[in-house]
């Protein structure tokens, strides 16, 4: 009489090399976060056209980045949700489709308020798609690799980006600022049959549903061909299970102050992004930098990012998230401080700027893989979309913020200073997170290691 057998997808995860159908996975994501990256900046490389086509001073497109924003916001906290509880890849597929027609939509907009509207909608879709993709990326990364392989996926995003911005300067002059809404539908909508084959659902999720164990076993037997297999094995997940996720268990089983902390992270982290993001060409030329050094500025921080939150990445993999994230944070603030103290110098402006944003902007990348670990399965997407979602409140609070300091005539000086107040405190909300959670904090995690049920 054969006996069953039982196997932990965590636990086998883990202990195999990393197969060709994990680095597909983790490799669609990063696709995926591009595309997200590309479309939520395309309304930025496209309102100096429309504007000066409209006759509309720049002023006003205030309303039109805030509601893209809030639609996002949105977009983060309602499909995190729906992915715990549906399924990240139907909770992808949704997003994209829904990005995807609105950036095409936007091609008819003939006014600030159809502007407003569809950028909203298509705020929706592009905040709903990366929690989902986060989570994926860290269900189907092994622990030791965790960290790394999240952040790395996750530096799509500003890689997407950034490969708007040059591709934008060269579609709008010969084709109209259209062009860019359609090729960002076009990359959006192009992939979603790519993502309906190749996106595997969550192989957590499959294994705490008794009715999915075959395609468990399918997914398992491409991560490990030397997993036993027959009807006498069955795929489990050795953690507690949410079938009806919520924002409540976010705060349930001793998770409530890592919550808290992860969200003051992200709001803080995010308000200060978006701060430099708007504000940094301008500042930069009003202390007399040339317009494409100015420019140039913004480009810097983000490349300083990217590298940031690959090195960073490693670390925290080698030596736990608590232990480089809250440090990095502390560094990125006086590199940021810095940047007004070198106003005068072009040259060290700018390296001070990829410095900046190699440890304050690579430590934001590199909290998504924390925030990532620190929940359970069924509250993942939920727990990194509510942190996201709060970011992006921060987001919306950052350039505004921004424009009452400058107009308040505050010195370059003063003004890096202030800012750098916020990675302080997103170091130091890391810092307490370690100390509420002290199961997790000589480990980039997994909810397997971080606070479990009292009974």
């Amino acid at each position: 009489m054969s006996s069953r057998q039982t196997v932990d997808v965590a636990a086998a995860i883990d202990a195999a090399p990393l197969s060709r159908f994990q680095i597909k996975t983790i490799a669609l994501c990063f696709i995926l976060a591009m595309v997200d990256g590309f479309d939520t900046q395309s309304i930025a490389f496209v309102a100096p056209a429309i504007a000066e086509i409209w006759q509309t001073p720049f002023s006003e497109f205030g309303p039109v980045f805030g509601l893209g924003l809030l639609g996002s916001t949105i977009g983060t906290l309602a499909f995190g949700l729906s992915g715990d509880r549906h399924g990240r890849k139907m909770a992808v597929l949704m997003s994209v489709v829904i990005f995807g027609i609105g950036s095409l939509t936007t091609i008819w907009a003939t006014s600030l308020q159809e502007l407003m509207v569809l950028r909203f909608f298509t705020g929706i879709g592009l905040g709903g798609a990366l929690p989902n993709i986060i989570a994926l990326a860290s269900e189907y990364a092994p622990r030791q690799r965790r960290a790394s392989l999240v952040t790395m996926m996750f530096c799509g995003f500003p890689l997407g980006a950034v490969a708007g911005g040059i591709i934008s300067a060269k579609l709008i002059p010969a084709f109209g600022w259209e062009s860019v809404f359609i090729l960002g539908a076009v990359l959006a909508l192009a992939v979603v049959p790519i993502v309906g084959i190749a996106l595997p659902e969550s192989i957590r999720i499959l294994a705490s549903r008794p009715t999915e164990t075959e395609r468990a076993a399918a997914i398992m037997r491409q991560i490990s061909p030397s997993l036993p297999a027959g009807p006498d094995v069955t795929y489990t997940l050795s953690e507690t299970a949410y079938p009806n996720a919520s924002v409540k268990h976010l705060f349930t089983e001793n998770r409530g102050a890592g919550t808290v902390c992860l969200w003051v992270m992200f709001f803080m982290t995010l308000l200060l992004s978006y701060f430099l993001v708007n504000w940094l060409p301008l500042v930069l030329r009003q202390a007399g930098f040339p317009l494409e050094k100015a420019v140039l500025g913004t480009v810097v921080l983000n490349a300083g990012g990217i590298v940031g939150c690959i090195v960073l990445g490693r670390l925290i993999d080698r030596h736990g998230a608590y232990k480089i994230i809250a440090p990095a944070y502390v560094l990125g603030a006086f590199f940021i401080a810095g940047i007004g103290m070198t106003a005068t110098a072009p040259s060290a402006t700018m390296a001070v700027i990829f410095m900046a944003g190699f440890f304050a902007i690579g430590a934001q990348f590199s909290a998504v893989a924390l925030a990532s670990s620190y929940y359970a399965t069924s509250i993942r997407a939920t727990g990194v979309g509510w942190s996201m979602g709060v970011g992006r409140v921060g987001s919306m609070i950052g350039p505004v913020v921004g424009g009452v300091l400058v107009g308040a005539g505050l010195s370059m000086q003063g003004l890096f200073l202030m800012a750098a107040m916020t990675p302080v405190l997103a170091g130091t909300a890391v810092f307490l997170m370690s100390r509420f959670n002290p199961t997790a904090k000589d480990s980039s995690g997994d909810a397997e290691r971080a606070p479990q049920p009292q009974h």
